[in-house]
C-alpha cells in the first residue's frame, strides 16, 4: 500500500518547473506538489487530537 502512494506521488517537479511557460505556472505547480503533504499532516492531527480528547474522556 505504501509503495503505492508513494508510486502515485511521485512528480518530477524539477522538470515541469523548467519546462514551465511562465512564472505563475511555476507557481502553480509548486502549490500542487505540496498539497498532498498539507492534507496528510492535516488528517494526522485531526486524528491525534481525536484521539488525545478520546483518552481524556476515558480518566
Amino acid at each position: 500500500m505504501r509503495s503505492l502512494i508513494l508510486l502515485l506521488q511521485q512528480v518530477n517537479v524539477e522538470q515541469k518547473i523548467k519546462s514551465a511557460p511562465n512564472g505563475q505556472y511555476q507557481i502553480g505547480v509548486l502549490i500542487g506538489s505540496f498539497i498532498p503533504f498539507i492534507v496528510l499532516v492535516g488528517i494526522a492531527y485531526a486524528l491525534y487530537y481525536r484521539a488525545k480528547k478520546k483518552d481524556q474522556k476515558s480518566k
